[in-house]
């Protein structure tokens, strides 16, 4: 029996630092790999250009892996270079994006506006990030979602979760899309859990490891 975590999963995404960590190095190769197990799942991979006409190159070689590929353009360069005329003229090739590293509202309405309306994009908000800052995210991400109202094909993603109640504000703000890690996967199955067996098993968890570390007094 698949798990209310499998169920649940419906793309994939990865940026290049989650890549590095995972000691990937051919990244075409990743990627088709990748694509091989999603089947027909949303798939984003990111561009790791910096200059623009780079990345534009490198991003239509991306889209080119398959028609469930969204191309990740960072929402700026390093240089707070924005890429917004980037996103217009790749959106207006066909070219399915996902703008990925936004923080502020400001960033939402200037991706908004150069969004084809008829291209799908997803437009993904760092709230986890945002709430690190000790600013609430679930208004941000209302906001945000107002704002892609009238744009049927572009998708809100709440990036960065922190616990499983994030995949609830998600719903509350509005948004289409949150991203999810292997680590908050698991803690998924949780989701109406009996608080007091849940005590229990955390008793029962500290008693075990306590007698396998061989702690004595």
């Amino acid at each position: 029996m698949k798990s209310v975590a499998e169920l649940r999963i419906q793309g994939f995404t990865t940026n290049p630092t989650l890549m590095r960590q995972a000691g990937v190095d051919d990244y075409a190769g990743f990627a088709k790999d990748m694509l091989a197990l999603v089947g027909d799942r949303p798939v984003s991979f990111e561009v790791f250009a910096d200059d623009f006409d780079d990345m534009q190159r490198q991003a239509m070689e991306i889209a080119s892996w398959g028609d469930n590929v969204f191309v990740k353009i960072p929402i700026t360069n390093t240089k707070g270079e924005a890429s917004a005329p980037l996103v217009e003229r790749l959106t207006g090739e066909g070219v399915s994006v996902n703008v990925t590293a936004i923080m502020t509202i400001d960033q939402v309405r200037d991706t908004a506006a150069v969004l084809d309306n008829g291209v799908p994009a997803v437009v993904s908000v760092f709230a986890g990030w945002i709430a690190d800052t000790g600013v609430d995210p679930v208004p941000v991400m209302a906001e945000c979602r107002d704002i892609l109202a009238d744009n049927p094909a572009a998708q809100l993603l709440w990036g960065s979760p922190r616990e499983v109640l994030n995949v609830y504000h998600a719903e509350e703000a509005g948004c289409d899309i949150i991203t999810v890690t292997h680590g908050l996967l698991a803690k998924l199955d949780a989701i109406g859990k009996d608080l007091g067996d849940f005590s229990l098993d955390t008793v029962k968890m500290f008693y075990n490891d306590g007698l396998a570390a061989g702690c004595r007094l």
